[in-house]
């Protein structure tokens, strides 16, 4: 049995992968900004002045929180709040 298509077939379209999410492997605070760490190694800070609900918690607050959809956001249960990293990339 061949495996091969009939003269004059085209060729099937190339598979389309779609673009990597960028991914928050750590989250962390400075005394005025909100900051992760990507997996692809960059950085990035965002002013808590974004993000009133994080800017008036308290430390315990922020600290309590979980990585999401495998780092593609972070979500603070205590304060209902949930960003995802792509929304941060894009305000840059």
């Amino acid at each position: 049995m061949s495996t091969s298509a009939p003269p004059g077939t085209p060729s099937p379209a190339p598979v389309s992968h779609p673009p990597r999410e960028p991914r928050a492997v750590t989250v962390s605070f400075t005394a005025d900004a909100l900051h992760l760490v990507l997996v692809d190694g960059r950085e990035v800070f965002a002013p808590l002045t974004w993000f009133p609900r994080l800017l008036n918690a308290t430390p315990p607050q922020r600290a309590n929180h979980r990585l999401i959809g495998q780092g593609v956001g972070i979500h603070w249960p205590d304060l209902d709040e949930d960003i995802s990293v792509r929304a941060l990339l894009a305000a840059e």
